[in-house]
This record gives C-alpha cells, structure tokens and sequence, in this order.
C-alpha cells in the first residue's frame, strides 16, 4: 500500500472552494486510488461528511453504468459519439437527482469522468448547487492545465497527479534506500508495476500497462495512425531522453533507424498526443542571461520512468539519463516550473582577427534544469557521478557563468554527505535529494 499524503492533503484543503476539483494525470498513476480509498477513507473516518451524502461513481465500471438502465428506460445508457462509447449524461443526471432528493451536503466522487457525455455541462450544472462538492478525475487531454481552466470558466481547481515519488515509493515498500532507489531507476512509480511479484513481473506487467493501456488510448483516438509507427516514434523519443530534440531530428532517426520516412509535422503531431497522454513533457531551453525562451530544440522527459524503459523492453537502461528524468519529475512534484537552462558566454576562440586582436564567440553551455515557483529559482546539474577534475569543470562550467545569485545544487548519484563548494555550489546526492523535500536550501 502507497500513501499519497501530499495529494491527500491537497484534496482535504480543496473541500468546498466552490470548484470542480479534477484529479488528473497518466493512466495507472493511482487517481482511483487516492479518490476512492485515501479521500473516501479520510471523509468516513472525519466523520466530516454524513456518509449516506457520498455519491461514488466510476464511469468505467460496467456494475456503476448498469445502476444507470432503471432511469429514463426510454433512452439507451450508453452512446457512440465520434467513434468511442460514451454514458448517456441524461441517464446521470436523472440518477443523481434520485440520490439526492433527501437533501443535505453531498460529496460527489466521480471516476473517469471523460466517459460521460457532456460532462463538462453536468459538472457546471452541478456547481449551481450550493450543496454539491464535486471530486473528479480524468486522463485525457481535455485536463491539460489550460483546458481545465477553459472548460470550466475559472470554476475549475486542477490537481495533477504524478505517478509515486521515490519518497512514496520508499515508504511503501519495505526495502532499504539503496534497494529502493535501484527499483525505481528500472521501474519507476506506477503502483501497479511495483507491486507485481519480482523482475520479471515488474517488467511484464510495465510493458503490458504501456501496449494494453497508453498505446490503446492513443489509438482509440487516433484510429487512423499506424500502431507501429506510434510504437517506433515512442521508442525513438525514449532513446533520446536528455538529449536536444525536434521533430526535424526525429524524422531523419525514422529514416536512419527503421527506414520509414514520416514528416516532421507528423512527429509533431505523435509528440502532442504523447502529451496529452501524460506519458511525456517538454521541457523548453531558457537563455538565462538574456532571460528569454530560445524554442527548439527542447528535451523530452517522461512521467514515469518505468513505462519509459518498458517502451524500450528494458533494454537501455541508461542510468545517467533516468537519473536525470528522475529529478526533472521530483523537482515537478515539489511544485516548480522546470525548464531547460542555457548560458552563453565569450570565449576565446583562437583565431585574431585582421588587426590581430583575439577573437571571441559565445558559447552555450548548458544547465540540466532551471526550476522556479513563486517564490525562488534554482539551477539545478545532475550526474552520475563526478570523479575527476575534467568532469567537475563540465558539470560546474554552466553555473559558474551565471550571474545571479539564486541557488546552485549539484546533485550527484554516487556522493557523500551534502556540502558546499567553495564556489558556493550545493553537492549532495541523489538519495539526500530525493528524500528531504527541503534538500535545495540545504
């Protein structure tokens, strides 16, 4: 059993704000789990809501559709719509005025609630009641951020949901750190993945989630598309992470790696849906001297790294680039924006020009991470580990060249006890990190 408590709590404090609260995230990642078992557990032992009030319905459960063919018999419960089933909302609504006819102070816990048709015009309707408190969760792409704001008119409160971090993952599994940490660099946070009975368990059951889960959904909405040029694309992309990406480069790995020629608009077009499936993020270049966004190429992480190395059949399990993966994921689900840094800076190229003076180029060294919230930046370097003075200079070149004075941390797989530099750099290592949610102001 994993706890959410960060989450938990976030979902507490919502109570009542008047908002659709909508728990989104990747398939698998536990939204279920923490609106039916954690909230529902907190409201019955809170004793906050009457539990007679609470309306629990999961829209892919056939046992919750088949309450709905008591109410209006006349119209059919479930209806095709631009090629998916989806359940009838006349059907809902009729059924949820039936549960609350005695009156009171509901508490509505509504489970992929994208498989009701028009559900954004019954949650709206829903928010006309003063009574109603309404927790729901999606997967699709009408729950990005800037969709949930749009669709509900500012009346709706977006709570992403991140597969298990590595202090989740710890705390419910029983093993040591170091046992732990290597799990989570193979596996990752999907609680269904890491509850399954050994490697090959693990494994199998991460390679299933993607074909039979994320791959699915991305054809059932894209029925058109190649499954195996999805297939490739995503193993293309998850070969690459940490590295500069566009869709130009993709497209010439097509032709080079599988002999398939496929445009880069095309690339663009898999790239958004990967999106919009939360199984990946673009993480954007940021000049930070000239405090502006460059554009592409971009890096692409993904959500969760087990469904990342399953993409691959776990067999490039590069551990300097999961790590890195790894931290982008934390460092979101503490809150910051993250994006990619790059710092330009004059060097001597070698060359004089015609009156013989030195000749200067910039060049564009790269920070892994520029993380931001309301109140701080950060400027985060990740590596596997830092045993030479050639490897220090590359990991410490970047920062040394930025000229503010916001946090530098170094963080390091293989290190010892955090310390400071005497440049003033934060080194400390990838356990410390992970495991103290204070670790940059260490």
């Amino acid at each position: 059993m994993f706890e959410r408590p960060k989450y938990l709590q976030m979902l507490i404090d919502s109570q009542h704000n008047g908002l659709v609260k909508v728990v989104t995230g990747m398939r698998r990642c536990g939204k279920s789990y923490l609106l039916n078992r954690l909230f529902y557990g907190y409201l019955i032992k809170s004793k906050e809501v009457d539990p007679r009030f609470i309306i629990r319905f999961a829209f892919d459960s056939a046992e919750d559709v088949m309450r709905l063919d008591a109410y209006l018999p006349e119209e059919p419960t479930r209806i095709k719509k631009e090629g998916q089933w989806k359940v009838n909302y006349k059907k809902f609504v009729a059924y949820i005025k039936d549960q609350t006819a005695e009156g009171g102070d509901y508490c509505f816990l509504l489970d992929e609630i994208q498989i009701l048709d028009e559900f954004v015009s019954v949650l709206n309707g829903f928010l006309q009641h003063e009574n109603y408190d309404v927790f729901v969760t999606g997967s699709n792409s009408r729950f990005l951020s800037s969709e949930v704001d749009t669709e509900f008119g500012g009346r709706g409160y977006r709570i992403h949901l991140l597969p298990l971090s590595f202090e989740e993952y710890l705390a419910g599994s029983g093993l040591s750190k170091q046992d732990a940490l290597q799990e989570y660099i193979r596996y990752g946070g999907i609680p269904l993945v890491q509850l399954s009975s050994g490697h090959e368990g693990k494994a199998k059951q991460a390679i299933s989630v993607y074909r039979e889960t994320y791959l699915k959904d991305i054809l059932l909405r894209h029925p058109r598309v190649s499954e195996s040029n999805l297939d490739d694309a995503l193993k293309v992309i998850a070969s690459m992470i940490s590295a500069p990406l566009n869709p130009i480069r993709i497209e010439n790995t097509f032709k080079s790696t599988y002999g398939v020629a496929i445009t880069n608009s095309t690339i663009d077009d898999y790239i958004r849906w990967f999106e919009e499936a939360y199984l990946l993020n673009k993480a954007l270049r940021y000049d930070v001297k000239g405090r502006k966004y460059i554009g592409s190429p971009y890096k692409i992480y993904f959500e969760d790294v087990g469904i990342r190395n399953a993409i691959l059949n776990f067999r490039e399990v590069d551990e300097t680039d999961i790590i890195e993966n790894i931290v982008y994921n934390e460092l979101r689900y503490r809150g910051f924006s993250v994006d990619v840094g790059v710092v330009y800076t004059k060097r001597n190229s070698g060359r004089k020009d015609v009156n013989g003076k030195d000749v200067y180029v910039d060049v564009a060294t790269e920070v892994d991470f520029v993380a931001n919230n309301e109140s701080q930046t950060y400027y985060v370097q990740v590596a596997l580990r830092i045993d030479t003075e050639e490897k220090k200079n590359q990991e410490y070149d970047s920062i040394r060249h930025i000229p503010d004075s916001f946090r530098k941390v170094i963080v390091v797989k293989d290190e010892g006890l955090p310390y400071h530099t005497n440049e003033g750099f934060l080194r400390i290592s990838l356990l410390d990190f992970l495991q103290n949610p204070d670790s940059l102001n260490m």
